[in-house]
């Protein structure tokens, strides 16, 4: 009989880029975005539309990884709040682009560089050369997900449902 897998959490990678990511957004906001009303979540719309300018919804929802449904939410509370502005595309009716008004470009510019002070904690101690080694291999490893949940058909782990 074939002795079990074992799996030790504490050196399994997604596990341990999660708890990463978790507490720097955990303490990003407690310490910054709480007291704007902000979550995670929107601070990536508006971090992202600071960086690439006006998008279509779909296009954030991707460049987020925040599902469409869920962004749709997010940017309706965004806009109650005076921090973007939604309109309807020039090439479709059926698009929507989302932009930051001049008040969520402002609080964007505050927010910046506190973010960035939270990145350098958390990298405190690792060379320039591992950084850009972590981040690449990150990036590589997004794409590996996004294929495979393509050939998937999202299904997760391959097989049907």
């Amino acid at each position: 009989m074939k002795a079990p897998a074992k799996l030790e959490l504490g050196d399994f990678l997604p596990y341990l880029t999660n708890r990463v990511g978790m507490i720097v957004a955990e303490q990003f906001g407690n310490d910054a975005l709480a007291e704007h009303g902000l979550s995670i979540a929107m601070w990536r719309v508006m971090a992202v539309l600071a960086s690439r300018g006006s998008q279509r919804q779909i296009d954030l929802a991707d460049l987020t990884s925040i599902e469409v449904s869920t962004l749709s939410r997010l940017i309706t509370r965004l806009i109650r709040k005076g921090l973007v502005t939604r309109t309807r595309s020039i090439n479709s009716n059926r698009e929507v682009t989302v932009k930051l008004s001049p008040k969520g470009q402002s609080l964007v510019n505050h927010l910046i560089p506190i973010a960035l002070d939270f990145e350098a904690a958390a990298i405190a101690g690792l060379s320039v050369k591992d950084i850009a080694v972590l981040k690449r291999c990150l990036r590589h490893m997004y794409g590996n997900m996004k294929k495979r949940s393509a050939a998937t058909g999202g299904r997760g782990h391959g097989t049907s449902s």
